[in-house]
């Protein structure tokens, strides 16, 4: 499904019309500056991602795609600029915060499941402590997320007792069970055996073709290529460029991306 098939179906589905004019942003920053000490590690990032878009944030450790992430939900304060979800500046903090992080979303590296929890409960938590779902609507829907990220037979074991791929899994139907407008994912295979890489990146792509808004830091170039709208490649703290992932793979435009793709294209 292509970006303009997504923005339609977006439009759809939220009632406006779709006339083929363009999609609605979903998050706009704006000129946003984060230091941590004397490191400047988010310098004057704009970058505006379209509702039913998926874009894919590449480039080197340490060039501050993980902190972009984190700004949009506000788990990462920014020191200067603006950043817009739905059209609404990120509040401080209190019920408004909370409210923003149901809208938002996110998918850790580390799966960040309650340890001491069933999957079951870990997915019916949010829904009913903070959207104020009845449990059994809660179980119903959390029964239907787990079947499609392919785990629903795990739903009442401990984390401990599912592999990294299945507790991934987990994590993202934890996150779906919110009914995000956005999702985002930060580096979210980085922690998985390699076997278990494919199992979390099908959940994606599935995701992306369905029509989900969608950031994700990742190193799997593979995916990029597949799932992605916009390629954003970020180094130093800055966006050096964006585009859509042909364009990008096949001829990069700056000198920094070039070399960043002929390391790790060529292992």
């Amino acid at each position: 499904m292509t970006i303009r098939e997504r923005d339609g179906a977006a439009a759809d589905r939220d009632g406006a019309a779709a006339d083929g004019t363009g999609s609605e942003p979903l998050v706009v920053m704006e000129a946003v500056n984060k230091h941590f000490g004397a490191l400047h590690v988010l310098r004057d990032i704009d970058l505006t991602v379209q509702r039913g878009e998926v874009v894919v944030v590449i480039g080197p450790s340490g060039g501050g795609k993980s902190t972009l992430c984190r700004t949009v939900n506000r788990l990462e304060t920014i020191d200067s600029g603006r950043i817009t979800v739905d059209g609404r500046p990120l509040p401080e903090e209190g019920k408004s915060l909370a409210r923003l992080r149901a809208d938002v979303g996110m998918v850790f590296q580390s799966f960040n499941l309650f340890a001491h929890k069933t999957i079951m409960d870990n997915v019916t938590l949010g829904p009913t402590k903070v959207r104020g779902q009845r449990k059994a609507e809660a179980e119903r829907r959390a029964g239907e997320l787990l079947e499609r990220v392919g785990i629903a037979n795990q739903a009442h074991k401990l984390p401990a007792q599912l592999s990294g791929g299945q507790q991934q899994r987990a994590a993202i139907a934890r996150a779906l069970a919110m009914n995000p407008k956005i999702m985002l994912f930060d580096e979210p295979t980085s922690a998985l055996d390699p076997e278990m890489i494919n199992e979390v990146l099908d959940v994606m792509t599935a995701l992306a073709r369905d029509g989900m808004t969608m950031v994700v830091i990742t190193h799997e170039m593979g995916f990029a290529r597949r799932a992605a709208d916009r390629v954003v490649f970020m180094a130093d703290g800055r966006i050096v460029e964006e585009a859509a992932p042909a364009e990008f793979f096949a001829s990069p435009r700056t000198d920094r991306a070039k070399d960043f793709l002929s390391k790790i294209l060529t292992h």
